[in-house]
């Protein structure tokens, strides 16, 4: 049995791509109503900007390393004070934002800035309003807790937008004895520094701790690279492609409850 557990946080134990969905589901449909326009082609429009928009962000190296993802972009605030690189996201990612809807409502034959800087803020008020956690996420915490199994929550991401989404998830917090983002660290998982911080926290060594996350590239390869043991959770029955820029997983399951049967 294992000293601990570290959790990663976005579509491990919060549903992260659910509340994005969502986001997109009630902004396109207000958008669909005021501006007449298929709620689901102006999703699939931003999907398919939103990306190409951030990699051309000067900023874009420096949240790949961190891990933000293009979809946060669309919502968190950053301007975090602790890196030169934050701060000049919090200066660039709201022109990100409004480019991101122009150009989706403009592929769809509209333009219109002004709907699309109106559109960019009712997504940032929509994800604030979907937090959805996994169904088993408390339950698997609180069986957790009364083994007297340490956790702890190692999230990559910027703080200001991790701490938000826990604000607005606040139960989930005390679970955890400490929580480790990599924006705070400057490296993200799988680099090993981050899982160092994060076992010096504990005062424990690799073999007496377990990783739960769903991405192999981050999580898993992380945990491979330190000497941890991975529990690879695919929530949504996805698979890896085997190739060798993904980490190694010793265990995959299906849902959060099946951590508990391997204890």
């Amino acid at each position: 049995m294992p000293k601990a557990i570290f959790f990663d946080l976005d579509d491990t134990l919060l549903w992260d791509k659910k509340s994005i969905a969502l986001a997109f589901h009630y902004t396109c449909k207000e958008a669909e109503k005021e501006f007449g326009v298929a709620a689901e082609d102006l999703e699939a429009a931003v999907r398919r900007i939103a990306p190409i928009l951030y990699a051309e962000l000067s900023t874009y190296s420096f949240t790949q390393s961190i891990g933000i993802n293009p979809f946060e972009g669309l919502w968190g605030e950053f301007g975090d004070p602790i890196h030169h690189q934050f701060r000049e996201m919090g200066k660039l990612i709201p022109a990100y934002r409004k480019k991101a809807w122009t150009e989706g409502l403009k592929a769809l034959g509209i333009e219109n800035p002004e709907a699309g800087e109106k559109l960019s803020e009712r997504f940032r008020e929509h994800r604030r309003e979907q937090p959805v956690l996994y169904e088993e996420t408390y339950e698997v915490l609180e069986a957790l807790k009364k083994k007297s199994i340490r956790l702890l929550l190692l999230t990559n991401g910027a703080p200001s937008l991790q701490l938000e989404k826990l604000a607005i998830t606040k139960e989930l917090v005390p679970y955890f004895e400490h929580i480790v983002i990599s924006g705070n660290v400057g490296v993200g998982k799988p680099s090993t520094p981050v899982f160092g911080h994060a076992l010096r926290l504990m005062e424990l060594s690799p073999e007496d701790v377990w990783m739960v996350g769903d991405n192999k590239k981050t999580d898993i390869m992380g945990a491979n690279r330190i000497g941890m043991k991975s529990i690879w959770i695919q929530h949504d029955g996805s698979v890896g492609t085997g190739s060798p820029d993904e980490g190694k997983e010793d265990v995959k399951v299906k849902r959060l409850r099946e951590v508990l049967e391997l204890l």
